[in-house]
């Protein structure tokens, strides 16, 4: 087969026993080649850029840019990739965040392998795809979510890219320094993020930074955190 012809992809996943396990699920598929793979978020945009997918499959729990923030720059960056989410969660609060932010389709990791790479030609052609439990509770609960014109709009404050970015890594016990470092910019330019995100959240301390990052699920309750 002409490798043109190919469905390009990009697997974005932190654990690398389950990159090489989508990575055999896929080799297997003619039409299908991945071309790249991302440890965590920031990597996962980075190489959408360079590279242009043509898909990504992209976990939400991620360290340094959590997959909901990666989407959200991903379909700005590179709008002709399509994303579509490999997760653990199935609540209906994740699958209409990150469809709200442009994702494609959304795949629970309970689901059959055989809907994977059905998954992937289906948001290629410019489609939806649902695992088949979360599909059958989105239309019986909200059939607007499967209309991609009809999306509602995510949740939350108003944060920007880069204070989402900044607010994670608070979460993750990062301190000023560090996440300078980090996102290349200098610690006075991170303590105006944190000053912003105080502010605009009405929240003056990083326990209740952390607390917020965790209930909208900017970080998973699971992930160690160190409070500064």
């Amino acid at each position: 087969m002409n490798t043109a012809k190919r469905i390009t992809m990009l697997l974005a996943e932190d654990h690398m026993i389950v990159r090489e396990g989508l990575r055999r699920i896929l080799e297997i598929e003619l039409d299908i080649e991945v071309i790249g793979e991302a440890a965590n978020g920031r990597q996962a945009v980075d190489m959408a850029r360079k590279l242009r997918p043509c898909v990504i499959v992209m976990d939400i729990a991620m360290p340094i840019l959590n997959g909901l923030e990666a989407t959200r720059q991903i379909r700005q960056a590179a709008p002709d990739t399509k994303v579509l989410i490999l997760s653990a969660h199935s609540d209906d609060a994740y699958v209409e965040r990150v469809t709200a932010l442009g994702a494609a389709g959304y795949l629970i990791k309970q689901t059959s392998a055989q809907f994977l790479s059905e998954a992937i030609r289906e948001v290629q052609k410019g489609n939806t795809f649902f695992s088949p439990s979360i599909a059958r509770r989105l239309r019986h609960q909200n059939k607007k979510l499967l209309d991609r014109k009809g999306l509602p709009k995510a949740k939350g404050a108003n944060l920007s890219s880069r204070e989402v970015e900044v607010l994670q890594l608070i979460a993750e016990g990062e301190a000023n320094k560090q996440i300078a470092v980090e996102l290349g910019i200098s610690i006075k330019t991170v303590e105006k993020h944190r000053a912003h995100l105080m502010r605009k959240l009405d929240i003056h301390d990083t326990a209740g930074l952390t607390r917020y990052a965790i209930t909208t699920g900017i970080v998973e309750c699971n992930v160690p955190l160190t409070i500064v």
